[in-house]
């Protein structure tokens, strides 16, 4: 059986800051329990959100 190799880990490790600095931001800023939930979404969700933005930016 042949093994596998991870050939992608700093993206996962880039991911995993990204995630962990977005959960940090939008629940430090949350004013409720609910925006605290939806905070823990965007931070989820963040890489769908900033390529969104940016290609609405770029006109696309």
């Amino acid at each position: 059986m042949k093994e596998q190799i991870q050939r992608h880990a700093a993206s996962n490790s880039v991911y995993g800051m990204g995630f962990i600095g977005a959960l940090v931001y939008y629940i430090s800023h949350a004013t409720s329990f609910w925006m605290g939930l939806v905070g823990i979404f965007k931070a989820v969700f963040w890489p769908a959100f900033l390529v969104y933005e940016a290609l609405k930016n770029l006109g696309m």
